[in-house]
């Protein structure tokens, strides 16, 4: 194997490894301001009388009087703002976006859907493509619809950020990251279950019990421990997300290794030393996801009052997407996956 192949399996794990290190800081400056406060109370004792009627998009999706004039006094003193090329502030940790048909942050919801169309055209190919009688096919089938879920989820909150919205959206994310761990492992480990020649039984090993127990088990702690706190820990929560999303990314890593450095086996019926052409490709997804998680370190004020670092995160994880589940599905029909007859 080329010595430039190994480096750059070794440089993407340790790009991988400073990532927890990362500092997420969330401000609301503006909504602290006197004189945001002074605006909203003058608006809502000007505007919000028991006969106010929203426009129907408003009602729709859930605005108050009382938000309507924090949205229509957050515009006002960002324009401001901007006139006097001061500093543009976020408002309850967020920055100022312009709505449309009652969306807080449109282009996010845009491209949280552009990423679920993936997710629902990987789910056809995976089940138009792999094989049947293959192991892994009920797994990855079965992320393809939790990330279906989980952008559902995305659309849906940064239409409204609410806060059941929130927490529908971070639990379906985890559980999206967390799944993705699940089924590496059975697959590297070879823990999924099998079906047996004699009897065309399925079999699971005591170790495919252990591991969906822990699974299932952190999910419910993780998701236990989010809901019962008076405030939502967010620093918990991203560093449980990134533990687990580089656990899963350092496995796949071990992929793209050279043949001559075999710490995994990466097919059950072939050597340690096998290596696929495509075995690279794993790099290329580390790199990506690694490169477009750093847009949210990159935090600016909206293009436009409509586009921030957080939008174009979401629009770049969708061709991710799609360029992961085409290795899943050349990976899974690999002739390495095939017992050789005897």
């Amino acid at each position: 194997m080329p010595m430039v192949t190994r480096l750059h399996c070794v440089d993407a794990l340790q790009s991988l490894a400073i990532v927890p290190f990362l500092v997420f800081v969330v401000a609301s400056s503006g909504d602290r301001s006197s004189n945001f406060q002074n605006c909203v109370s003058a608006c809502y004792g000007d505007q919000c009388h028991p006969q106010t009627t929203l426009s129907l998009a408003l009602r729709l999706t859930r605005w108050t009087c009382t938000d309507d004039c924090k949205y229509k006094c957050m515009h006002m003193l960002t324009d401001t703002a901007i006139r006097e090329s001061s500093t543009i502030h976020q408002y309850y940790g967020k920055w100022p976006f312009w709505r449309f048909l009652g969306m807080q942050e449109p282009a996010s919801v845009a491209f949280s859907l552009w990423n679920m169309y993936y997710h629902i055209q990987g789910w056809r190919q995976l089940r138009s493509r792999m094989p049947n009688a293959h192991p892994m096919r009920p797994y990855y089938l079965t992320w393809a619809i939790v990330g279906i879920n989980a952008w559902f989820w995305s659309a849906v909150f940064h239409t409204r950020d609410l806060p059941n919205t929130e927490k529908l959206d971070y639990f379906s994310a985890a559980l999206v990251i967390l799944y993705a761990l699940y089924y590496t492992v059975l697959r590297f480990f070879n823990q999924y279950p099998t079906r047996t020649r004699e009897n065309d039984r399925t079999q699971r090993t005591p170790a495919f019990f252990l591991w969906s127990s822990i699974c299932t088990a952190a999910y419910l702690a993780h998701v236990t421990y989010l809901s019962i706190l008076p405030r939502f820990d967010y620093t918990y929560n991203i560093a449980f997300n990134l533990t687990v999303g580089l656990t899963h990314n350092s496995l796949w890593l071990l992929y793209c290794l050279p043949a001559s450095l075999p710490l995994i086996r990466r097919f059950p019926y072939k050597s340690r030393t096998y290596r696929p052409s495509y075995a690279s490709k794993v790099v290329a997804f580390a790199a990506l996801t690694t490169a477009a998680t750093a847009l949210e370190l990159f935090d600016f004020p909206p293009w436009g009052r409509i586009i921030d670092a957080h939008a174009l995160w979401h629009l770049s994880t969708a061709p991710i997407a799609k360029f992961w589940y085409d290795f899943l599905i050349q990976d899974s029909l690999d002739d390495g996956w095939i017992e050789p007859k005897r």
